[in-house]
């Protein structure tokens, strides 16, 4: 098996994933019962032809620009900050990060990796006719590092959804893109896995559940179109497997099926409603399916139960082993997260349990993160509420006098986890998890259905810099 050394996490720099399509020709044998070898030489092959899946798609990949702004560090006291200007004041450094979008409706709604445009001041959007317009982020998904765009338009080229519960392994697709902004550029590959489980994105994202592929990807095509041979989209194009930066066999996708289910729920709610199974799985083997006296090691084995969450109110025990929801198989934990990513709360799924040699079917109700099955919509409180906190922004004379360009104080600490963290009142939050914090959005933003461990940092009046690990 080959190791990749590295992994190239964002496709950044200028490139947009290269779209390649690709139509195959049925293979036809004529063979006759006498002569085998006679059976090989009968084989004839048409030509692969990917012209009908770029033509139907190259309009419908865009190239985006993204304006971002680098500040000064937030917490560089005593004038050791290098941006610091001679008055003492924060300096901004501008610069430009490139990838690629996919136009998914003709009034202008696009998709695309968030990594691309994620802090941007100012998007711009270029066409494949050479059209320019001013994007709009709608809503962001950091954990499947999605970003839904608007742009002010009619009548564009959109893409068709295809279907990435049907992709199969070995099947032809295209990845269309702009990398090393090398506009409108269509690589070919195949299918080489599926629902591969990688940390490869890094940060707040979570994807578990990748389409695997060799069509040739480079810096630039992230967010770019995966596409099939009938030109519909099957996947976002993410990240690379590489040890030098640039492509070197193999290239990830998000699948479509969790980026249609991402689309919908902000613009239905304004941000991406997530369940929680309550439970944790191991994956079975040969020897433990012998162990447990069973004919195959299909499935994943439960070992946790979290207590009021959907598994334990649904009646799924330690010990019971999933094989499938809704008559899907599950055999790995990036399966049934693929398959729960694409749920909200209050669906209803029907699992097929092993018990005791046994098998059996039960309904679970999905719920969130808070343990209900309602939908948490864009400016819920949510992160806020489970801190046990009310917050408002530094003024600028407070920013002045530490020095810090951002923050935000606690003006009330009730039950919750800071207090139970020992935070006091009029602490400053300045970063959680290496984020800058501004505003109450920002804090919902970065913990937003974030679990572990995560750091809050800040100061209090009298000056002193304090840091609180907290678990969610």
């Amino acid at each position: 098996m080959m190791k990749f050394s590295k992994v190239n996490k964002y496709l950044l720099g200028g490139i947009i994933f290269g779209f390649c399509f690709c139509n195959v020709g049925c293979a036809q044998r004529n063979v006759t019962s006498s002569d085998n070898s006679s059976a090989s030489s009968g084989i004839r092959v048409n030509p692969v032809d990917f012209t009908y899946a770029a033509e139907h798609t190259i309009n419908a990949v865009i190239h985006i620009s993204a304006e971002m702004q680098q500040k000064s560090s937030l917490f560089d006291l005593f004038f050791q900050d290098p941006f610091l200007n001679f008055f003492g004041q924060p300096q901004t450094r501008v610069y430009q990060a490139y990838g690629s979008g996919v136009i998914l409706s003709s009034d202008g709604y696009i998709i695309t990796n968030n990594h691309v445009v994620e802090g941007a001041t100012k998007i711009k959007v270029t066409l494949n006719d050479k059209r320019t317009f001013e994007a709009t982020i709608v809503g962001t998904d950091e954990k499947n590092d999605l970003a839904l765009l608007k742009v002010e338009a009619k009548n564009l080229h959109n893409i068709k959804y295809g279907n990435s519960d049907d992709v199969k392994l070995g099947e032809w697709v295209l990845a269309v893109g702009n990398p090393y902004n090398l506009t409108s550029t269509v690589t070919a590959g195949i299918v080489s896995a599926k629902a591969r489980n990688l940390n490869i994105l890094g940060g707040n994202t979570s994807v578990s559940s990748f389409i695997q592929t060799d069509a040739a990807v480079n810096s630039g095509n992230s967010g770019g179109a995966l596409v099939n041979t009938a030109g519909e989209l099957i996947g976002i194009n993410a990240a690379i497997a590489s040890n030098t930066g640039s492509f070197a066999g193999y290239s990830f996708a998000i699948p479509v099926n969790i980026v249609k289910k991402v689309v919908d729920d902000l613009m239905k709610y304004g941000r991406v409603q997530r369940v929680y199974f309550g439970a944790s799985f191991s994956e079975m083997d040969g020897s433990k399916a012998e162990n447990l006296h069973l004919t195959s090691a299909k499935g994943i084995q439960v070992f946790k139960i979290e207590a009021n969450k959907s598994a334990d109110n649904a009646g799924i025990k330690e010990g019971d082993i999933l094989l499938s929801i809704n008559k899907h198989e599950v055999n790995s934990f990036s399966e049934l997260k693929e398959i729960l990513d694409q749920h909200i709360p209050g669906d209803v799924i029907v699992c097929k349990i092993i018990r005791e040699q046994k098998e059996l079917e039960i309904k679970v109700t999905l719920k969130n993160i808070i343990g209900t099955t309602d939908i948490i919509r864009k400016g819920d409180k949510v992160a806020l509420q489970k801190l046990g906190i009310e917050v408002e922004p530094i003024s600028d004379h407070i920013k002045a006098r530490y020095r810090v360009n951002n923050g935000l104080r606690i003006t009330k600490i009730k039950d919750g986890l800071l207090k139970a963290a020992g935070v006091q009142n009029d602490f400053v939050i300045t970063v959680i998890d290496k984020r800058s914090v501004a505003t109450e959005n920002d804090i919902e933003r970065i913990l937003e259905d974030k679990e572990g461990i995560i750091r809050i940092e800040g100061f209090y009046p009298n000056g002193y810099v304090y840091g609180y690990n907290i678990i969610m």
